[in-house]
């Protein structure tokens, strides 16, 4: 009966969110709640929600500054070199633009956190995807594929999971799966090549007028990414919907009143502190590696950052609550998401949901398939790591499937490597909290982002799999 509702609970969420018939945080408390009560543990409700809270309470508060910290380092010009180099790619070709979010997504995933590539990423598309009136959720698909195939890094936490629940070394885990997960990679830089040309068909050949290199920017940087003015530069050459014509005069104005507030990389900004930059890349690569080394809980390291980094930046206490306030929305937004995923978490895992589900799907592989182990738990990681978090699938699900395997002479490193195959899937997952600030930043309603992304991060997930079991790693 759990396992039924179980499934049913997290099959009600995606399918209310989808049709927009509730809003992600009300869906992620009252659902649970109402099973919850069905169960006949609501009495228990209260317990479950604090627990769920106390779990994810590091994570939110991870997340609050570190969306503090990188808003003022994206704020003073800290990203604005590589962000220049994206944008020359880039020009106003619809699908240099989507390849170029996943080169960048894919870059910036190099820390192992997935809020800090939203952010940047977003931050550095968004005025290019709103300028050329191309579709958002492509871009938060696309930034959400490249990321989950990223987070496999042995910092990035699936791979530690693993390692921990099994007892292996994560290099052992991991150095064996980049070439796969290069192929993925490389998956994804197709799939935005496709979704690319598709947005090039539906708005014609977009061109900007050419501009000289003047200082660090040029003109057309400015034209596509300085809030208001120089729209006029662009221009449209072939057929399409037209990005060319004039707007509704409301519709302008939305478009105005979205881009004034969103001047996150004009170039002219007040906010820049060219003479700090190197303190700030100093700064941001000293946490960076004090996060991978772990001297400290991440919360911790982004609260003391993100103070050095106002104090420095922003010496005077009027710039800094402007900048707090600049950032509040994102970091109530956020953290509500958060906080509301910990009624769901607390719900699924206290009422025993999570456990009888992992069983029954574990007792529901034949016993035929016990020598293909490793290909089950690829197949098996795509779904489960997007209904359960990591914790529950890695610590719940994969020492169960571990020791099946071993029964029949599969290795746990093979477990281990074949339970990453679903990170490019599990990062649209309802359950991480980091998916809340990629549409959060890009003005994106969860459920077209989940109804747009999902079968393209299987399919990626699919092409690793596929690769792995070609070069003998799973």
């Amino acid at each position: 009966m759990l396992t039924i509702l179980g499934f049913a609970m997290i099959a009600t969420f995606l399918v209310l969110i989808m049709m927009k018939k509730m809003s992600p945080i009300a869906a992620l408390v009252l659902i649970p709640a109402l099973f919850c009560v069905a169960v006949g543990q609501g009495a228990k409700l209260g317990d479950y929600v604090i627990d769920g809270v106390g779990n994810l309470a590091p994570t939110a508060a991870m997340l609050m500054f570190a969306i503090v910290y990188f808003g003022v380092m994206i704020d003073v010009g800290l990203f604005d070199p590589i962000v220049r180099g994206i944008l020359r790619f880039c020009k106003a070709d619809p699908m240099r633009i989507v390849v170029g979010t996943a080169v960048l997504a894919a870059i910036v995933s190099l820390d192992g956190d997935g809020s800090t590539t939203f952010m940047i990423t977003v931050s550095a598309m968004y005025p290019l995807y709103k300028r050329l009136k191309m579709s958002l959720v492509v871009m938060t698909g696309i930034a959400a594929t490249a990321n989950g195939v990223m987070n496999t890094l042995p910092w990035g936490g699936p791979t530690a999971r693993a390692a921990t629940a099994l007892k292996l070394d994560a290099g052992d885990i991991f150095v064996p799966m980049i070439p796969a997960l290069g192929v993925g990679l490389l998956a994804v830089i197709l799939l935005a090549v496709v979704l690319g040309r598709r947005e090039r068909k539906r708005l014609g050949t977009l061109t900007l007028d050419d501009a000289p290199v003047t200082g660090t920017v040029t003109e057309t940087e400015s034209v596509l990414v300085a809030a208001g003015g120089g729209g006029d530069r662009l221009r449209k050459s072939g057929g399409g919907a037209g990005t060319g014509g004039a707007a509704p005069d409301d519709e302008a104005a939305d478009d105005a009143a979205e881009d004034a507030g969103f001047k996150g990389l004009d170039p002219h900004r007040a906010t820049l502190r060219p003479k700090l930059y190197w303190f700030n890349a100093g700064l941001t690569v000293a946490l960076l590696t004090a996060m991978i080394m772990e001297l400290m809980p991440i919360p911790v390291l982004f609260l003391l950052g993100a103070a050095l980094a106002l104090t420095v930046n922003f010496p005077h206490m009027p710039d800094q609550r402007a900048r707090l306030a600049a950032h509040a929305d994102n970091v109530l937004n956020v953290s509500g998401m958060v906080f509301a995923a910990a009624v769901f978490t607390g719900v699924l895992t206290g009422t025993g949901m999570v456990d009888h589900m992992a069983d029954w799907l574990v007792g529901a592989i034949p016993d035929g398939m016990g020598p293909h182990m490793a290909l089950v738990t690829g197949v098996l990681s795509i779904p489960l790591t997007y209904f359960m978090s990591n914790d529950g699938f890695y610590f719940g699900v994969v020492p169960v499937l571990a020791e099946a395997g071993a029964a029949h002479g599969v290795s746990p490193l093979e477990i281990a490597r074949a339970s990453l195959i679903g990170q490019p899937l599990h990062m649209s997952s309802p359950l991480v909290p980091a998916v809340y600030v990629l549409v959060g930043m890009a003005k994106v309603e969860f459920g077209d982002h989940t109804r747009f992304t999902v079968k393209w991060a299987a399919l990626t997930s699919l092409v690793v799999l596929g690769a792995g079991l070609l070069f003998g790693i799973i």
